[in-house]
């Protein structure tokens, strides 16, 4: 099984993208990504990376697996 590790935000982005999501999208405090009914927040930019335990969260939120993840982050 493959292991999540901290990634940039506009790495992020880029690989939620190759996954089907559109976004970033205009939201009220923070952005939105989406593809179909499946909606999440995008972490606002800050200097350091998105941790393991948030993107963990948002990946289970976007119904995305770690293996899914993991091909389209190398991909």
């Amino acid at each position: 099984m493959p292991r999540l590790i901290p990634v940039r935000r506009p790495d992020f982005i880029r690989t939620m993208r190759k996954l089907g999501f559109v976004g970033p999208l205009p939201g009220t405090k923070h952005q939105t990504m989406m593809k179909g009914e499946r909606v999440f927040a995008v972490p606002n930019p800050h200097r350091s990376d998105i941790g393991i335990d948030l993107l963990r969260r948002i990946l289970n939120e976007a119904g995305v697996t770690v293996e899914e993840w993991s091909r389209a982050l190398h991909s």
